[in-house]
């Protein structure tokens, strides 16, 4: 397995990968928005996003969106998406990720990195195993208007 830093040379991987983590979101398909939206990302630099590879297939990826944090004067990342394709899961893809995640983190000596995902996502597992904790302190609060 090789995890890269993505650039966006490797749109064309990561779309499949980026439609098919939306799908499980309970989205409809929609691939040439998500070309678009990912386009967007690498065209103003407002996310970091790491692609694993097996045997020159793209196989999973995460992606990060910088944050600040305030009351520490501290950046921050906030690791907001996570998708292995189905055929390649619990091969330790997903640890992979996360832990470049982490070490880029260390590197830019940031305050932490934070994970937002569905109460009733399987790899909530997985997070708790690699040292992430549930605040309890802290409580999403969310508007459309």
């Amino acid at each position: 397995m090789t995890i890269i830093k993505a650039h966006i040379d490797h749109i064309e991987d990561l779309v499949p990968l980026f439609d098919g983590y939306r799908l499980f979101y309970k989205q409809r398909t929609d691939k040439e928005g998500a070309h678009h939206f990912l386009l967007e990302r690498f065209k103003n630099k407002d996310s970091i996003i790491f692609l694993a590879y097996i045997d020159n297939k793209a196989v999973g990826f995460t992606q990060l969106y910088p944050l600040l944090s305030s009351v520490s004067m501290q950046p921050m990342y906030l690791l907001n998406d996570l998708f292995i394709d189905a055929n390649y899961r619990s091969q330790g893809i997903g640890e992979a990720l996360i832990n470049k995640a982490k070490q880029l983190c260390i590197a830019e000596n940031n305050k932490g990195l934070a994970i937002q995902t569905a109460h009733d996502n399987p790899a909530q597992h997985l997070y708790e195993r690699l040292g992430f904790e549930k605040d309890p302190d802290l409580h999403f609060f969310w508007t459309t208007q």
